[in-house]
Order: C-alpha cells, then structure tokens, then sequence
C-alpha cells in the first residue's frame, strides 16, 4: 500500500497526524496561532505559470489553474477592506507567476497608490519582461515602495535547472540584469536543499551578485532569503502547546501571526481567506470572504505549518 493510499490527505505522512484541530494523534493539544496584526496580506494571482518546477510547493504550472486568476475588482475589495481595518504595512503577490496575470500592472499601482509597501514573487522570466514598461512607469513613480523578489534556486546554473528545466537560467538573467540595472528593490529566493552550510550558499550567492553587479547583500537575510525545503514525502512532528517552550519558539513568529492570503479557487463564486502562502488547496483552512471573519485563530493541523514555519524557521513576507 503506498503512502498516499495511507493517508490521502497529506501522503508520506503517518495517518493518525493532522487529523483533528485540536489534538494530536497522542492525545495532546495541537498548538495554535493567534493573528497578532495582519501586517502582510498575500494575493495569489493565479497558479498557472511559465515553468513547471520539480518541488514546486504550490505546483504551479502552465496548466495548473486549480487557483484562477484573480480580477482587480477582487484584489480592490479586500484593498478597500485593509484600509478600513488598519494596521496592513505590506502586500505581497505571489502565483504561480503574477505577471500572468492579465490584471496584475492594475493591482500593483491600486495597492502601491494606497501607500503600501509591495512585494511580488516573481521568476523574472519573459512574462515579467513583457510588462517591463508598466514596470518600469511604476518604478518611477513609486521607487522602493515596489519590491521584487526574484527566485533562484541556487547560485549555480546547473542546479539552479536541476529544479527549474532547460535553460531557465539563461532566461532568467536578463529579467534579474534589467530590475538591477533600473534600480528595483531587489531581492532574491534560494533554497537550502543542496546539502550545503548557509555560510557557502550565502558566499555562493555573493560571488553571482558581484559578477553581474547586483546589489544585493548576500548577507542580509532580507535581501537573499534562504528557504527551507518543504519535503512531502518526510514525515514530520505535530505541534503541542508544549513545543512552544521546548523548542524555544514564539507562536507570534509565526507567519499566520501577521499574514492572510487571498485565493479563488476554479469553480469558486468568490476569491476567499486563507491562513499563509503555503495552505492555498487545504479547504480545512478556509477562514471565510472576508479579512474579519479571517481573523480567528488557526491551528498548526498541516504538516508545512511544522515543516516550514515553526521547525524551518520560514516566512515568506519582508519582515
């Protein structure tokens, strides 16, 4: 019997776990979080994107469209609601690849023009370079309210490809060359599955920025975020209220702390709340249509939530 057929919900994972939102297989109480402030709402654009990455969380693809694309009349209502509700520092769009979207320049400039900072994941590959004078125009009327965040799985082209395909480096590049060279906010994504310390990725990293003269600190953490890897196949612990105190971690640091994220489903009426980037399928966490009603607290009933946010130490938003 494989894995999946053990337990359909989250297969690789021990059946008896992230069955019940309140306990664990053992009898303990699951762990939760509280939303401290909503600091950062996220917009996913759409899951249909360019490429079709090996361990791509999400499984974005240019034929996934499980998360259609979002209008700008649905990003401006929940805008409209954020604005009433106070307290939203960031807005960040991620897909898929947002510059898919057919919508996405009119989102940028209502949410940019509302005074937030905002933060697009991006793979800075032909779709971008097909709004680049959009881009650009925003650029210059906003400056470092806009941010990019450019994905590059590792400093090497081979396995960088190893992920991402055939030549995606090579039509990456320019995308990355042209954000540095118009001075975009520019940061980049990697991730830390290639059996290598975080001091030889960062030094890694460093050595790409200096030779293609972008200037982005490979130190700061901010600017090269390192993400941890997100295995499905890896069984993981659940989360109690104990672990708080034994792993030494603040539930408040957690992503779910300060961030919702907008998703419309394919077949959905409307585009609804869920807890983080990294729950846009589970209707387990479904919070409702609104960003009041998204505010309950949400228990830690995923593995990611163990495996990314509270073991992994990952967020996806600025800070």
């Amino acid at each position: 019997m494989t894995d999946a057929a053990l337990n359909p919900v989250h297969p690789g994972i021990d059946p008896a776990k992230f069955r019940d939102p309140s306990t664990t297989a053992d009898g303990s109480t699951r762990a939760s979080v509280a939303l401290k402030r909503l600091t950062t709402l996220w917009f996913n654009t759409g899951t249909l994107c360019n490429l079709e990455c090996a361990n791509c969380y999400i499984e974005s693809s240019p034929s996934n469209d499980r998360l259609v694309y979002l209008t700008a009349a649905e990003v401006q209502r929940f805008l409209d609601e954020a604005d009433v509700r106070g307290g939203t520092a960031e807005i960040g769009f991620t897909g898929g690849e947002p510059f898919m979207n057919p919508d996405f320049l009119p989102m940028l400039r209502d949410a940019l023009s509302r005074g937030y900072r905002v933060l697009v994941l991006t793979n800075a590959m032909r779709p971008m370079m097909k709004c680049a004078d959009g881009l650009l125009a925003l650029r210059q009327e906003f400056g470092e309210q806009l941010r990019l965040r450019v994905s590059i799985d590792h400093y090497a082209a081979r396995l960088h490809e190893l992920e991402r395909g055939a030549h995606a480096w090579e039509r990456m590049l320019p995308g990355l060359d042209w954000l540095a060279a118009n001075g975009f906010h520019l940061s980049v994504a990697g991730r830390t599955m290639w059996q290598e310390t975080e001091a030889q990725l960062r030094a890694g990293f460093a050595r790409l920025f200096t030779e293609r003269n972008i200037g982005i600190d490979a130190q700061d953490p901010e600017r090269l975020v390192l993400f941890p890897e997100m295995d499905g196949s890896a069984d993981v612990p659940e989360i109690t209220t104990a672990c708080w105190g034994i792993l030494d971690v603040n539930p408040d640091a957690m992503m779910c702390a300060t961030s919702r994220m907008v998703v419309k489903r394919k077949g959905e009426p409307v585009a609804t709340v869920v807890p983080c980037t990294l729950l846009p399928y589970d209707e387990r966490f479904d919070l409702g249509e609104t960003l009041e009603q998204a505010a309950a607290d949400v228990p830690l009933n995923h593995p990611h939530c163990a495996r990314f946010c509270v073991l992994g130490g990952g967020s996806c938003s600025v800070g």
